[in-house]
């Protein structure tokens, strides 16, 4: 990417930061757009119809973003709020069921499905991952004529690997279930088409690769299947009703059209401010750029951590890699802490280096934005050869495979 785009993120100089995946850098025009708005509520010259308008060209934008139309898109709070609204107004009957692998799940794609067990007596069937993948013929073998629903991460959030969603998608269709992803870790990293990939739903949330901020998020859910939905939450902004948004008629209920029936009431409008300037953004540079540019750092990270003998989960750079690295055994720990006590030793000397990277499921991640460059990529590779110098990580292997 263009060094300027990196002189947007001020935080991009002060530390090579590999959170994307957890919460990204601001960039100024982002911050700007809060300050705009904050400005106009705290001298009382925010203006509502403004604000449901800068709501609404956020909608239309992130509809652009992944192939969809505005009436296509709902407002959420976040990934977790989009995966339930969507999934608890499907028309459950007891004896249906729901396919996911959830050891490669975030826990909230995980939750809901085991409280609809209780609520609506539908059955959860958990496929094992193969090396770290969702693996497709498993997903399809354990589809049949009772599932309603199969749903997976675009991206998992560790170990970062890339899902082969058309081919689950087209799997899915083929037994008349529906698809439904959390795109937490792949909108603004990664290209999406969803009319490509045959999805009929995605949630994300805008705090990641989208540049936003915590409390903002978008469902997507394809006309044809929303209009046959409703929606288990209802408020007035998801009801077809031209006139103010406190009328009442009690004429038939008629809820909006395609995913619009979805939206509940008031929105976040700072949220929406800031993603409708983070967006503009995302369209000005494509993300067909910026997947070629994390993708490619990635790449160089991963190649430079074998080469010091480190265990990069998933080998050698391949389809499976966007723009999350991640270093360890995958599944080997918890959310802060590796069972492996060198990864716990490499991540504090990391830390201490003043590199910001996460531990999850036991595995170092790294997660990589638009306003990396080579510069942070070298200095992890540095940081690291250091510890392991120190350390003498894995000098017997080595010196075994040369012969000494």
């Amino acid at each position: 990417m263009n060094p300027d785009v990196r002189a947007l993120f001020p935080g991009a100089s002060e530390q090579p930061y590999f959170d994307i995946s957890a919460n990204s850098l601001m960039a100024e025009p982002v911050r700007a757009a809060i300050e705009r708005h904050l400005g106009g509520r705290t001298s009382g010259r925010g203006d509502k119809t403004e604000m449901v308008a800068t709501v609404n060209r956020a909608r239309s934008s992130f509809g652009a973003l992944i192939g969809a139309a505005a009436d296509e898109v709902a407002i959420t709070k976040n990934v977790s709020d989009g995966l339930n609204l969507f999934g608890a107004s499907l028309p459950w009957q007891a004896g249906d069921n729901v396919v996911l692998c959830p050891a490669l799940e975030h826990p909230n794609n995980i939750y809901l499905w085991y409280s609809l067990v209780r609520t609506h007596g539908i059955e959860v069937r958990p496929v094992a991952p193969e090396d770290g993948h969702v693996p497709v013929e498993a997903m399809a073998a354990a589809m049949d004529e009772r599932t309603r629903l199969v749903t997976i991460p675009s991206i998992t959030f560790a170990p970062g690997f890339v899902t082969d969603m058309k081919a689950i998608a087209a799997a899915a269709r083929r037994v008349g279930a529906l698809t439904l992803v959390d795109a937490a870790q792949s909108i603004g990293a990664h290209r999406t088409d969803v009319n490509e990939l045959g999805v009929d739903a995605l949630a994300v949330a805008a705090q990641k690769a989208l540049l936003s901020v915590y409390g903002f998020g978008f469902l997507y859910v394809r006309r044809e299947v929303a209009e046959t939905l409703t929606p288990v939450h209802v408020a007035r902004f998801g009801i077809e009703l031209d006139a103010h948004e406190t009328a009442y008629s009690d004429d038939e209920l008629r809820f909006r059209p395609g995913a619009l029936r979805f939206d509940v009431g008031n929105y976040n409008y700072l949220g929406a401010a800031a993603t409708d300037a983070a967006l503009d953004l995302l369209g000005g540079w494509g993300v067909a750029r910026i997947e070629a540019h994390v993708r490619s750092l990635a790449a160089r990270l991963v190649n430079g951590l074998l080469d010091l003998g480190l265990p990069v989960v998933g080998g050698s750079p391949g389809p499976h890699l966007a723009h999350i690295v991640s270093v360890g055994e995958s599944g080997g720990g918890r959310h802060y802490t590796a069972d492996d006590p060198a990864m716990n030793s490499l991540y504090d000397h990391l830390t201490a280096a003043g590199i910001r990277l996460a531990i999850r499921t036991g595995m170092l991640r790294f997660s990589i934005g638009v306003y990396n460059d080579e510069s942070d990529i070298d200095r992890v590779v540095e940081a690291a050869e250091a510890w392991c110098a120190r350390t003498r990580y894995g000098q017997a292997v080595r010196e075994d495979d040369n012969g000494y």
